[in-house]
């Protein structure tokens, strides 16, 4: 069996679990580094192989654990479902994520990075994000038609895990997508809402991200952050205000609670908290 046999195959094995195109995509992109790198056989690759790349990927890509852990659950069901081999997983071990804190964008923040956004469609784009805490892949796949405005509400068919949903529909994003509406005019209600370059297909995820980090450089805010980091901030500032967190669940499309829950962590436990030492009397000096 060839290289390319192997990938074909194991992209059958894909549509027969009826996993995403974008999970799809990105495991070929891995399996073919690992393929590349080894550039051996397929009868002839085995765990060795396996734990050479992943220390190829630590030692002299520099790649963070979670990319390469992302790898190695590529090509292990690379080997798995598409070779049908085993291997001892022990001796691959997946690496451990520290717990890290990512940054989050204030109120004030968004409202900077959002608003010094000229391009109508750049605006309406990342209003979408924040406003109604969508992921990017959500976000190109919107079509016109997906927009309810008279139940102010956005339908996400087929998110993450396939699941559909209602998102929120802000009185603000909807001024502007009117506004962005006004200037591109998208073709039909089943056209997408945001084309492509010369109206082919859909905007992608890269045009998306190059968007927010435009707007990122114009603001001057530095923090390590993406497009994600919208959709991160939507559920921070919805705690901080109160909002059931199984209705935050169910608008961000989580299919566990604990999904949502992490995003306590993001909450600052400090605010409105008085030490008990502030409340100590303590002898003078």
């Amino acid at each position: 069996m060839t290289h390319q046999e192997a990938i074909e195959k194991m992209g059958k094995d894909f549509r027969l679990r009826g996993l995403s195109e974008s999970t799809f995509r990105n495991y070929t992109r891995n399996v073919k580094k690992f393929l590349n790198f080894c550039n051996r056989p397929i009868d002839e690759l085995n765990g060795d192989d396996v734990r050479r790349f992943l220390e190829h990927l630590i030692v002299e890509k520099k790649l963070k654990p979670r990319s390469v852990n992302q790898h190695s659950s590529s090509i292990r069901f690379f080997f798995a479902v598409g070779l049908n081999k085993t291997m001892n997983y022990n001796q691959i071990p997946m690496m451990k994520i520290s717990k890290t804190l990512p940054e989050i964008l204030t109120r004030e923040e968004v409202s900077q990075i959002i608003g010094i956004r000229t391009n109508a469609k750049h605006k309406a784009l990342l209003l979408i994000a924040y406003g109604s805490g969508l992921r990017t892949g959500e976000i190109e796949s919107l079509r016109v038609r997906d927009i309810d405005s008279k139940q102010m509400r956005i339908f996400v068919k087929g998110g993450k895990n396939k699941c559909d949903r209602y998102a929120v529909l802000s009185q603000s994003t909807l001024i502007a997508l009117r506004e962005y509406w006004m200037i591109f005019r998208p073709n039909s209600p089943d056209g997408w809402l945001f084309p492509g370059m010369r109206n082919i297909g859909h905007i992608t995820r890269a045009a998306i991200s190059l968007a927010f980090i435009g707007s990122c450089e114009k603001t001057g805010i530095n923090k390590e952050v993406s497009v994600h980091s919208l959709r991160r901030a939507f559920a921070t500032h919805m705690l901080e205000d109160g909002v059931d967190i199984y209705k935050i669940k169910e608008l961000l499309g989580h299919t566990r609670i604990q999904s949502t829950m992490a995003y306590l962590r993001l909450l600052d436990a400090t605010k409105d908290v008085i030490s008990p030492a502030d409340k100590m009397l303590l002898p003078h000096d």
